[in-house]
C-alpha cells in the first residue's frame, strides 16, 4: 500500500519550512534512514531521513517550495509491485466544497436575505494561541537575566568551538556587568578576548572572523559605544551577504546593554531598537525575561545572520523562572502573549514589558482585561500575532522607551492600519520616552521615561472608560 511521506517537524516549535532540496528522484529505491531531502527552518538547514522503505513513486512538493506546513504530504512511497499510476491525487478542497454545495437544496430569496450579516463591520477573529516555548510540566529554575545570558554563552561555546567572546573587560574583569563571569577560566584567553578601547577596531576584526568561518560574540559595554562601529555593523555585517549573492554570510552576535539605566545621562542612555530594525540584513532581538534572554541568545549565536542583541542594565539583576532543559532555545521572530485579554492589546518589548504588565494588573482592578504581547524580536517582527490580537480586542497601545519619531510603535501602528483598520474601535496610541536627550538629574530622568500610569491612562482613552 502506498505511504505518504509528510513534512517533518524538525523542532518542537516548527510549524512550516522550506523544502530546500530533494536528494532523491522518482523511481529511486528508498531505505530506512536514507537522507532524502534537505529542509530549511527559521533556525537551520537540516537533513530529512526516510522512515519507511520502498520506491519513490511521486514527489508532490517541488524543491524550493517555501511555507510547507508540518504534516503536509510531500511525496508518496510505493511498496513492491505498486505503480505510480495507481496513486490517486486527492481532489482540491475547493472542488470538494463545490460538490457539497451542489447537493444542497436551492435557497429562496428570503433564506438568502436571512443569511446576510446585520452589521457591516467584520466579525472578530479569535487569535490562535501560540505554541508554548517549552513543554507543559517542564521543571523550572530561578535565574537572573545576567545568569541566563552567561549560561547561554557557556552552553554554545561548549557546543561549538568556533564560538568566542570578545570586548572590553570581558575576560580578566569578567565583564563590566559580570555577564562573562567564569568564562575566561573555562575557555581560556583565545576564546574570551579582552580588547582595547576601540569599538571600530575590534568590531571590524569580529566581522572578518565571521566571514572566515568563526562565530564571534561582540560585547559592547553599552550600545551607545557601538556608534563608533556602526559602519561595520551596517555596511559590512548587514549588507555583504546580500551584495555577494549569498556567498559571504556573517554569523555574528552584537550584544550589550541598551537604553536608559539609572543616571548615566544622554550619551549612555539611548535606545537603539528602532535604529537597527531599520536595516535589512540585521536581526534585532530585545528580551525581557531570563528565559527569553537565554533562549534567544542561543538562537542568535546559531543563526547564520548578524544579530543585534539588545539587553537592559536594569534587568540584569531581575530574577525569572527559566525551563531546566538540556538545550532550551526560543525561535527568533516569534512574539509571546504574556497575558491573555479581550478588551485592549498592549504591545511592548524589553524593559517596556515592566510597565505593560504592571498596567495590565492594575487595569484588571478597573474591570479592563488587557492582552499583553512581548515582541521579543524587533526584526523580523511577528506582526501576525499583533494583528490577530487586535482583531479580537479592537484596541491597541504600544509601549517603549525609545524616542517618539520613527519609533517601533510607529511601524506597528502603520501595519495595523493597513491590515486591521476595520477592526479598530479607537485610534492607536504609541507611548514612548520623551523627545529629549536623557537628563542626568534624577528628577528630570524620571520625567523623561515612560511610566505605568501613562500606560493606564492610554488604555482608559482607547477603551473610553
Amino acid at each position: 500500500m502506498a505511504t505518504e511521506i509528510l513534512m517533518p517537524a524538525l523542532s518542537p516549535t516548527m510549524e512550516e519550512g522550506t523544502l530546500a532540496k530533494w536528494l532523491v528522484k522518482e523511481g529511486d529505491e528508498i531505505t530506512s534512514g536514507m537522507i532524502i531531502a534537505e529542509i530549511e527552518t527559521d533556525k537551520a538547514t537540516m537533513e530529512f531521513e526516510a522512515v519507511d522503505e520502498g520506491t519513490m513513486g511521486k514527489i508532490l512538493i517541488d524543491e524550493g517550495t517555501e511555507g510547507v506546513k508540518v504534516n503536509t504530504p510531500i511525496a508518496v512511497l510505493l511498496e513492491e509491485g505498486e505503480s505510480a499510476d495507481d496513486i490517486k491525487e486527492s481532489a482540491p478542497a475547493s472542488d470538494a466544497k463545490a460538490d457539497e454545495k451542489a447537493d444542497e437544496p436551492a435557497k429562496s430569496d428570503s433564506d438568502v436575505a436571512a443569511d446576510k450579516p446585520v452589521a457591516a463591520q467584520p466579525a472578530a477573529e479569535l487569535p490562535s494561541v501560540p505554541e508554548p516555548d517549552w513543554p507543559e510540566g517542564t521543571e523550572m529554575k530561578s535565574m537572573t537575566v545576567r545568569e541566563a545570558l552567561r549560561e547561554a554563552m557557556a552552553e554554545e561555546m561548549r557546543r561549538n568551538d568556533t564560538v568566542f567572546l570578545m570586548g572590553e573587560e570581558v575576560g580578566e574583569y569578567q565583564g563590566a556587568y559580570k555577564i562573562s563571569q567564569g568564562l575566561l577560566d573555562e575557555f581560556g584567553a583565545k576564546r574570551v578576548i579582552d580588547t582595547p578601547i576601540t569599538e571600530a577596531g575590534f568590531t571590524g576584526l569580529a566581522v572578518g572572523a565571521a566571514w572566515g568561518g568563526l562565530n564571534p560574540i561582540v560585547e559592547f559595554m553599552t550600545f551607545n559605544f557601538a556608534m563608533q562601529a556602526i559602519d561595520h555593523l551596517i555596511n559590512s555585517a548587514a549588507k555583504t551577504n546580500y551584495m555577494s549573492g549569498g556567498q559571504l554570510p556573517c554569523p555574528i552576535v552584537f550584544r550589550g546593554p541598551n537604553g536608559a539605566a539609572a543616571r548615566v545621562a544622554a550619551q549612555h542612555s539611548q535606545d537603539y531598537a528602532a535604529w537597527y530594525s531599520h536595516s535589512p540584513g540585521l536581526k534585532v532581538v530585545m528580551p525581557y525575561s531570563a528565559a527569553d534572554a537565554k533562549g534567544l541568545l542561543k538562537s542568535a549565536i546559531r543563526d547564520g545572520n548578524p544579530v543585534v542583541f539588545l539587553e537592559n542594565e536594569i534587568l540584569y539583576g531581575r530574577t525569572f523562572e527559566v525551563p531546566d532543559m538540556d538545550d532550551f532555545t526560543v525561535p527568533i521572530g516569534k512574539a509571546r502573549i504574556a497575558r491573555q485579554g479581550k478588551d485592549v492589546t498592549i504591545v511592548s518589548f524589553g524593559i517596556g514589558m515592566t510597565y505593560a504588565l504592571e498596567a495590565a494588573e492594575k487595569l484588571a482592578a478597573d474591570g479592563i482585561d488587557a492582552e499583553v504581547i512581548d515582541l521579543r524580536t524587533i526584526r523580523p517582527m511577528d506582526t501576525a500575532t499583533i494583528i490577530s490580537s487586535v482583531k479580537k480586542t479592537n484596541r491597541l497601545v504600544t509601549v517603549e522607551e525609545g524616542f517618539p519619531q520613527s519609533s517601533v510603535g510607529n511601524f506597528i501602528s502603520a501595519t495595523v492600519m493597513m491590515e486591521a483598520f476595520d477592526y479598530l474601535d479607537a485610534p492607536v496610541i504609541n507611548l514612548c520616552g520623551k523627545d529629549v536627550p536623557m537628563p542626568y538629574a534624577a528628577n528630570l530622568e524620571k520625567l523623561a521615561l515612560i511610566t505605568t500610569d501613562e500606560v493606564i491612562e492610554a488604555v482608559h482613552k482607547v477603551t473610553y472608560r
